[in-house]
């Protein structure tokens, strides 16, 4: 059986724009998962995440269409740039900051499921992912921010700092607080439990 060698981004992209709707449809299935993700764990409602997910792919085709990309190689921080942006666009207009909770309709873990494990190892695992999304959500925003984006959009420092429009020091800074203020909180409910 002979592999097929991954068509990079900008060849996608350039036969996107002479004509190939292929070609799209397998750029959006490249990182469908990854733009969703994030904007779901920003806004925190299904709806609300895929109608900014349209939005955010209409404006790229809409920008592709126009000849105006010009982000060769980058297309997916590009893209990630634009998700994030129109997240905090309607948290302005909304006068609120997202928050990170779990919901019955949709699970960042049933994504992230490696292998096929017991109903114990199953159940600890999703203990244990609920604890830790708790603990993320009670993070300052910015901090927040910065793990969403690093562990959960898996973006680079660099990338969330060019995402944010903070250096590269202050975002790695925020990552350092969150996860000492983690580490804290897991001490603290270790005295409250023992």
């Amino acid at each position: 059986m002979q592999v097929m060698p991954m068509i990079h981004d900008q060849e996608l992209i350039n036969r996107y724009v002479n004509g190939d709707e292929a070609a799209f449809e397998t750029l959006l299935s490249r990182y469908k998962a990854k733009i969703y993700t994030s904007i779901y764990l920003f806004v925190k409602d299904r709806a609300l995440a895929e109608d900014i997910f349209q939005e955010v792919f209409i404006k790229i085709i809409d920008t592709l269409r126009k000849g105006k990309y010009n982000h060769e190689g980058k297309f997916v921080q590009w893209a990630m740039r634009i998700s994030y942006n129109m997240c905090v666009d309607y948290h302005r207009r909304n006068k609120r900051r997202a928050h990170i909770n779990p919901s019955e309709d949709f699970d960042i873990f049933e994504i992230l499921r490696v292998g096929n494990d017991g109903a114990d190892t199953t159940m600890m695992r999703s203990e244990t992912h609920n604890h830790i999304r708790r603990l993320v959500d009670s993070l300052p925003p910015e901090q927040r921010e910065v793990v969403i984006l690093r562990h959960y959009a898996d973006m680079s420092f660099k990338e969330i700092a060019s995402l944010t429009r903070v250096s590269i020091n202050t975002a790695l800074g925020r990552m350092r607080y969150a996860l000492i203020n983690i580490r804290k909180m897991m001490s603290e409910k270790e005295v409250v439990l023992q």
